[in-house]
């Protein structure tokens, strides 16, 4: 649905048997905590049967409660502020072994991505950097992990590569007052959604540059206004958000991109073996 959940329960209220506005009701004050309840429980909190709570999900137009939920978890987790996670979570965990439900949560995020990445997107975003005359990677708070990550194993691939690093906007603009339409800027985004890579990207597309988002969502900012949007999937863990997902599309790039050069990449790699056996980079194993 294109529509704010919390829009679609208000303009779907006429229409409500006295069960589904009891549902809203919840929902509207207290949609953080209904996020994450199973159909069943959300039903016995509000005192009325699961398949009334199906039906109110029908009714506001999606297929089923599991739709409705993760519109509910996306508005959770773009809203709420850190204070206001570690009480979702606090909930969510109750008595449940805390690293099982989170190693399980990340195993579904990856398969989720795996499921639905565009391999189209994918490929063309691939020849993309491949091709560019110079590549710049933005990424801030929680998504400069990321950025570093991916910065460390492409330099390695393309000689061309620059991250965009500073404490304000306007000094991340002049990091590229060079850039041309020749060249692609990365602009990576998750949760809750940095303004400073929204508007270093804004300003990227406004020169002509080819825009590439690595997102949670195609209706996450970044994506939005991007050429290229490559969705990972990110689920809300206290006050954070786990990267794992992203991580591991991150990962493919860097393989698409080392397979599209792969005799340049060779040489490169026989080169650092040797400087980091000379000056013994790494340490030898016995045995």
């Amino acid at each position: 649905m294109a529509e704010d959940i919390l829009t679609a329960i208000h303009n779907t209220s006429g229409h409500f048997s006295k069960g589904q506005r009891a549902i809203a009701n919840y929902i509207a004050q207290s949609y953080d905590k209904a996020a994450f309840m199973t159909a069943s429980k959300l039903g016995k909190t509000v005192g009325v049967s699961e398949s009334t709570v199906v039906r109110f999900a029908v009714e506001l137009g999606y297929d089923g409660y599991p739709s409705m939920q993760k519109a509910l978890q996306e508005l959770v987790r773009n809203k709420l502020t850190s204070v206001q996670r570690i009480e979702v979570t606090n909930d969510r965990i109750s008595t449940q072994d805390v690293a099982s439900m989170v190693l399980q949560a990340d195993m579904e995020t990856i398969q989720l991505t795996k499921e639905h990445l565009d391999r189209q997107m994918f490929a063309g975003a691939v020849d993309e950097i491949v091709n560019a005359r110079h590549v710049y990677i933005v990424g801030v708070r929680s998504s400069a992990v990321l950025v570093e990550f991916f910065e460390f194993y492409l330099r390695n691939m393309l000689d061309n590569v620059r991250v965009v690093t500073a404490n304000s906007t306007s000094e991340m603009f002049e990091q590229m007052v060079h850039l041309t339409k020749e060249d692609v800027i990365i602009g990576i985004s998750f949760p809750r959604y940095s303004a400073r890579t929204v508007k270093v990207m804004q300003y990227c597309r406004d020169l002509g540059a080819k825009l590439i988002a690595i997102t949670d969502s195609l209706q996450a900012p970044v994506a939005k206004i991007s050429d290229y949007a490559l969705v990972a999937k990110s689920d809300m863990v206290s006050v954070v958000d786990s990267l794992v997902a992203p991580l591991s599309l991150i990962n493919a790039l860097v393989v698409a991109i080392g397979h599209k050069r792969e005799k340049e990449l060779a040489a490169t790699y026989a080169a650092l073996e040797r400087m980091w056996e000379e000056y013994e980079v790494y340490e030898r194993m016995e045995g």
